[in-house]
């Protein structure tokens, strides 16, 4: 039997760059897992529902999320509720291996290590989103061994620029942005305004996310065979 396909389901956005870089990353995990397709919850087309119809058989539904709020439990889970062999593996974040390329992209940036670390999410009103946002602090603040303020881009307190406020109102002389977003948009964006003397670049197509994306595939790949 052939592996399930694999359904890549993003929130959306309406950066022409930021599709890009996630269809880039469907390609990336296509070249591991074999056919790998793309859908979107918001903003954009395909949805989850259209792609799993498409199909019609089994397949692996990863929530390319980093954290797992509204979108994910009722959006993604809702969809692949509907298709008796579709199979919801945990969303993207958080991870260990989120925390790793964060501190790349941070040192990419020109961190060095002492310089104070904001980590900015999009952001929730979903508590569970946002007690997975402190879980992925805790994993990059214990990684840098250092401190890790969260800043939130569009829901949630504080923002991002109020937490880098508050850095340096405590003393830092140097301040960076860790954008904890997968792909450039408007969230990214904003996170220049902040005031930060650097903002990383999303998370995007690294090499750990694709092995991470595969992972998730191949230990649901099990369920679909049962």
């Amino acid at each position: 039997m052939n592996d399930p396909a694999l359904v890549l389901v993003a929130h959306g956005t309406r950066s022409s760059r930021g599709v890009e870089m996630i269809a880039a990353l469907a390609e990336a995990v296509s070249a591991r897992v074999g056919e790998t397709r793309v859908a979107f919850v918001d903003v954009l087309g395909p949805s989850p529902q259209d792609v799993l119809t498409e199909l019609d058989a089994p397949a692996v539904v990863v929530p390319a999320f980093l954290a797992s709020g509204y979108h994910v439990h009722h959006d993604v889970h809702g969809a692949a509720a509907q298709f008796p062999g579709a199979v919801v593996t945990p969303a993207l974040g958080p991870d260990p291996v989120l925390a790793q390329v964060l501190r790349e992209r941070l040192v990419e940036a020109g961190w060095t290590p002492g310089d104070a670390v904001v980590l900015a999410a999009a952001g929730s009103s979903d508590p569970r989103a946002l007690a997975d946002v402190r879980r992925s602090a805790a994993m990059l603040a214990s990684l840098l061994d250092q401190r890790v303020r969260i800043g939130y881009v569009a829901t949630g307190t504080p923002t991002v620029g109020d937490a880098v406020r508050g850095a340096r109102e405590d003393g830092a002389s140097r301040v960076f942005v860790a954008s904890y977003l997968l792909a450039h948009g408007l969230f990214h964006e904003r996170l220049f305004d902040a005031g930060a003397d650097g903002v990383t670049q999303p998370l995007g197509v690294h090499p750990r996310i694709v092995d991470l994306v595969a992972a998730r595939h191949d230990r649901a790949a099990v369920l679909t065979r049962s």
